[in-house]
Parts: C-alpha cells; sequence; structure tokens
C-alpha cells in the first residue's frame, strides 16, 4: 500500500498533500454547519435551535416532553423504586400556559379513568423505595407543592431520602417510620416541629435552613439518632449551643461534624435559659 505524504498546516491540524475528495468534503461542510448552530432560549423558556436559514428559533425534538412526567411517557415500565433521582414536579397549570403564551404545548388533559389512575400507582410504587433524592425539585406552585406531599406521604419503606432545596417550611403530617437518614438542607424550616416524624432516624442534616432556637429538640430524644448537622442556622449562636443540643438528645454522637467533647457533657446551666439583660 503506497503511504500518502503527509504534512502539518499552519493551523496546527494534519493534512493530506491529496485532495480531499468532493464527497468528503461535502460531508465535512455538512458537520460543520451542523456544530455551529447555536443554541438560544426560545420565548416559553425552553432550549431551542436557531434555524440557520431563516434566523428563527425552532424547538428541539424533546421539546414536547418538557413538562411530562416519566409515567406520561408510553411504551415503557420504568417504577419508582428504580429511579434514584426521580423528576416529580408537575408541569403548569394549563391556566399559567395560557399566560405564557404555551397552550399549545401542553396536550389537553383527557378524563382519566380509576383504571388508569391505578396503574399509575402501581408504575409510581413509592411504597417499595428504599432510597430516594427528590432534591431541586423548583416547586414554584401550590399544587405542585400538594403533589410532592402526596408522594412523600407513600414512602412508608423509604430508608435514606434527600429533600435538598425544596423551599419547604412544613412537613409536621409527613410520617416516615423507616426513614434512618434525612438530609433536608437548604429549605425554609423555622422549627424542630415542623419536621416530619422520624421514628428511626439515625442521621439528620438541616444545614442552611432558619431555625432561630431549640425549641421541640427533644421530640427527637426518644429516637437512635447519632449524628446532627445544625450548621448555618441562627440557633448555632446560642450560648452553651453545643451542651443544650446533647443534653437533649442522649443517643446524640456527634453534631455539626464533630464528635462529641467531655466539655459538651457538663449539664448546661437553669439560668441560661432565663437570662436577661438589666438596663440601669
Amino acid at each position: 500500500m503506497q503511504q500518502q505524504d503527509m504534512s502539518e498546516s499552519s493551523s496546527g491540524q494534519t493534512t493530506s498533500n491529496q485532495k480531499f475528495c468532493k464527497s468528503y468534503s461535502s460531508c465535512y461542510s455538512i458537520l460543520s454547519d451542523t456544530h455551529t448552530i447555536p443554541l438560544v432560549l426560545s420565548q416559553n423558556r425552553g432550549i431551542s435551535r436557531q434555524n440557520c436559514d431563516s434566523g428563527l428559533p425552532s424547538p428541539l425534538p424533546s421539546d414536547s416532553f418538557k413538562y411530562l412526567g416519566w409515567c406520561d411517557i408510553e411504551e415503557h415500565d420504568v417504577r419508582g423504586n428504580q429511579l434514584h433521582c426521580p423528576r416529580v414536579r408537575e408541569g403548569p397549570s394549563e391556566e399559567e400556559l395560557f399566560f405564557r403564551g404555551e397552550e399549545q404545548t401542553l396536550k389537553k388533559r383527557k378524563q382519566v379513568t380509576d383504571t388508569e389512575k391505578w396503574q399509575k400507582k402501581l408504575q409510581e410504587n413509592w411504597e417499595n423505595c428504599a432510597e430516594l433524592n427528590l432534591s431541586f425539585q423548583d416547586l414554584g406552585d401550590l399544587y405542585q407543592l400538594e403533589n410532592f406531599k402526596r408522594i412523600l406521604q407513600r414512602l412508608i419503606r423509604v430508608e435514606k431520602l434527600w429533600l435538598v432545596d425544596n423551599s419547604l417550611t412544613d412537613l409536621s403530617a409527613i410520617r416516615l417510620p423507616r426513614c434512618r437518614e434525612l438530609n433536608v438542607n437548604k429549605n425554609h424550616f423555622t422549627s424542630f416541629k415542623q419536621l416530619p416524624k422520624i421514628p428511626q432516624i439515625q442521621h439528620l442534616s438541616l444545614a442552611e435552613n432558619n431555625i432561630v432556637t431549640l425549641s421541640g429538640i427533644s421530640d427527637l430524644r426518644h429516637t437512635p439518632l447519632e449524628s446532627l448537622i445544625l450548621k448555618r442556622n441562627p440557633c448555632e449562636f446560642q450560648e452553651r449551643y453545643r451542651q443544650l443540643v446533647f443534653s437533649s438528645l442522649p443517643n446524640l454522637k456527634m453534631l455539626d461534624g464533630i464528635p462529641k467533647l467531655p466539655e459538651d457533657c457538663s449539664p448546661p446551666d437553669v439560668r441560661d435559659f432565663f437570662k436577661m439583660c438589666t438596663i440601669l
């Protein structure tokens, strides 16, 4: 086989001295055009590909699925307990789509029969989830939050659950009977009373919420809680903070990533609860 004479061009690309065939040159041109088509944001908040001929944005092939949950997509048998990070936020209501000018984006919702509702419930199969990440759901509307709580109520066997950055304020009506590890960082909880019922909890992370006082922390006293994270909450700056937490939770071994120290074991002074500032 005759070896082709290769040389390096000034651009750094290796090229052949022989001329490209016409067909290869045409293919290269088509690929180059394809890769240089810019992506732009369309008016309906979807990502579109700009048409080089007209200059107008056209939706990507997946645009018609952007408001659908996996249960609404036909011809698959994926179940909820097979997904570790499902997107469960529902799409906008028809009224909201109308105001956005996207009323044609979402197909007209048909009347759902009881049989179809039951089939969807079986496909979601939340009751058999043991480990689940429902973080960053972007629950911007009340109906989305209600649907989110509906799913949480079905997590009767979940052991590890992440609900990070969902703007949650109150889950006191939710019970997670088998949950051993719960991460609710970056939400809007202001009290321990707003947490779900977690009788088997061992590791709880509440970093970056807005818990001001330790009132209500004793509700976790009879749980096997071993590790608690309260970093970047206002209660972290309370006087004798660590001593108060450990005295309220006898099973606790680690607070904010620091193991229990000898000085954390001394009982808190009762006067710390009633200190007042006297102005002379």
